[in-house]
């Protein structure tokens, strides 16, 4: 027995001490590329990758790059669907020395403002190029998570940019906005910020800028009150991958998870999930795993579906890697999620299609009545696009029947240029419906949807950042207007609703077809309840006489032969 423990012993001495074999990575498919420091093409594989997809925009590949924990020298440029990931338990244990980056040579005159599709996360970066400084030039549909620079930060490449997203992350030296004309950050540190234009907003950030809202433009909430930073992939010492789930923060809180120790949370092994592939799964797979209490782990690429993915038990987590896409095919919503506690949807990218779906995300079931407060619903780096990269066509992209749900950082799309972008052949009337009561959500992008883009039926929502630019392309005022109002509102609250609040809205036009006019940008109750703070219009350009007359319920001059127009 003596013999037989000792040996026993030693096996497990085998398996956990240094320089004992790692256990072999799960199959994440052809387009997840995992880097160790030890490996001597990784810049060329880096650089291959970045080929390919810097001017992907509506490209059908996607790629995840996993690095490993230790110190790297590259430069890491970020394309089009790419999603670069450091697999530490801390940011600072991938140590990239060099560039992790987004540029925006494609364009003419470096514009950024459709570098969509990209994000950064759980990685630390010293940048020794672009004079020292880390150039991360986006707009739409990224992020930057967990992210530790380890020195200057600009968020632009010297020509325009349109609104981008930062959570958890720590930046040593100063950030640098440029020409970002919006830009949401939450529960972030950094040495300064610099620069402002239309539509700043900071969250939980534990050194916000100095200076308040008109002159410059910064909306400042101290405190996160309510969050659940997304989940994320390491790997142990030993080498097994697991998924982290960050703890519910539901006190308020500022600055980083990480800077003092740890993120506190509950590590899921990866044999718990269902690792999906594109080329195998369908929907009918995929539900079967569900059914059988899997998670999900959605790999890279385009995921056709025949029905809807369905989500109905508690504590489901579903996380994508490298900007998954679920297309629906047959008019059905892409995601459905029940009225369950609990729920965990981060990274992945709904499209329409052909046929015609009522909403591409739904959330509870119409007259959802279960409190979800203590446990709620989470959804992070939620995208959603009609037409684009192919012709489309849904109602409404996101529509939230539950209570409680949380949303951080959506981008809900109906395509201005692409593929199928067009009055007709891209019909899409809202971006987000929300009907369950207490409903928060950070960093919400409404774009280009024919009707009201963002209709608030629950009482006690809260929203924290608002970026909406108005349809381009309505043909006549005839076919833009309800009733005897001209246009739609970009955002609407319902006139049976008590309480809402919301901070820091940006509501854009550009009136390309015709010389179409909006009555108001934003339409709410004059319940006492409701209160919406920090509000700009702006007229980016267009046909003459066109523009928004009213910044909310009548007030507020036109952006008509002018460019901008504020309420405080």
């Amino acid at each position: 027995m003596k013999a037989a423990a000792a040996l026993a012993f030693a096996a497990v001495l085998l398996v956990i001490r240094p320089g004992a074999a790692p256990a072999a990575a799960p199959d994440f498919g052809p387009n997840v590329l995992i880097f160790d420091p030890s490996m001597t093409n990784s810049q060329s594989r880096l650089d291959a990758l970045f080929r390919a997809q810097e001017r992907s925009q509506f490209g059908s590949n996607r790629y995840a790059c996993l690095f490993k924990p230790g110190k790297y020298d590259l430069d890491v440029q970020v394309g089009f669907y790419t999603q670069v990931l450091g697999l530490g338990k801390s940011p600072d244990d991938v140590a990239i020395t060099g560039a992790v980056r987004c540029k925006a040579r494609w364009m003419a005159n470096n514009n950024a403002t459709c570098n969509f599709w990209r994000c950064v996360e759980n990685l630390s970066v010293t940048p020794t190029l672009d004079q020292n400084i880390n150039v991360w030039a986006v707009s739409q549909a990224t992020a930057l998570r967990r992210v530790h620079v380890k020195g200057a930060l600009n968020l632009w490449d010297g020509g325009w940019s349109s609104g981008g997203f930062i959570a958890d992350c720590k930046i040593d030296g100063q950030v640098n906005s440029g020409s970002q004309q919006q830009w949401f950050s939450r529960n972030a540190e950094w040495g300064g910020w610099k620069g402002a234009n239309w539509n700043m907003v900071f969250v939980g950030v534990a050194n916000p800028p100095p200076g308040r809202w008109p002159d410059p433009p910064y909306t400042v909430i101290e405190q996160t009150p309510l969050i659940r930073e997304k989940p994320y992939l390491f790997i142990d010492d030993g080498g097994s991958y697991f998924v982290m789930v960050p703890r519910l923060s539901a006190k308020g809180s500022q600055g980083t998870t990480w800077s003092a120790g740890p993120t506190p949370g509950t590590p899921i092994p990866i044999e718990q999930f269902h690792l999906a592939r594109p080329e195998t799964d369908t929907a009918a797979t995929l539900n079967a795993a569900l059914s059988q209490g899997k998670h999900l782990l959605l790999t890279p690429g385009l995921f056709r579906l025949e029905n809807s993915l369905r989500v109905t038990r508690p504590g489901t987590v579903v996380l994508g890697l490298g900007y998954p896409t679920l297309q629906a095919d047959r008019g059905t919503p892409a995601l459905v999620i029940s009225d369950v506690d609990g729920v965990k949807v981060g990274g992945v990218l709904l499209e329409a299609g052909a046929l015609n779906s009522e909403t591409l995300l739904k959330v509870g079931e119409p007259g959802s009545r279960v409190s979800h407060a203590a446990d709620p619903i989470f959804l992070w780096d939620l995208y959603c696009r009609v037409g684009g990269a192919r012709a489309g066509k849904a109602s409404c992209m996101v529509t939230l029947h539950s209570h409680d749900v949380v949303g951080d950082n959506f981008w809900l799309w109906r395509a201005d240029h692409g593929r199928g972008a067009g009055w007709t052949s891209n019909p899409n009337k809202h971006g987000l419906i929300v009907n369950g009561d207490n409903v928060t959500l950070y960093g919400l992008f409404v774009e280009h949807t024919q009707e009201y883009q963002t209709v608030w039926n629950g009482n006690g929502g809260r929203v924290y950042f608002y970026q909406s630019e108005m349809p381009c392309d309505p043909p006549s005022q005839e076919a833009w207007k309800h009733g005897e109002v001209n246009g739609y509102a970009s955002y609407k609250v319902a006139d049976n609703v008590t309480t809402h609040e919301a901070w820091g809205l940006g509501v854009y036009c550009v009136f390309y077809a015709a010389p179409v006019v909006a009555e108001n940008a934003i339409e709410t109750p004059p319940a006492p309840g409701v209160k919406m703070r920090h509000m700009v219009t702006i007229r980016l350009s267009g046909r003459p006489n066109s523009g928004i007359n009213h910044v909310i319920n009548g007030k507020g001059a036109p952006v008509i032969t002018t460019r901008k127009s504020v309420v405080d």
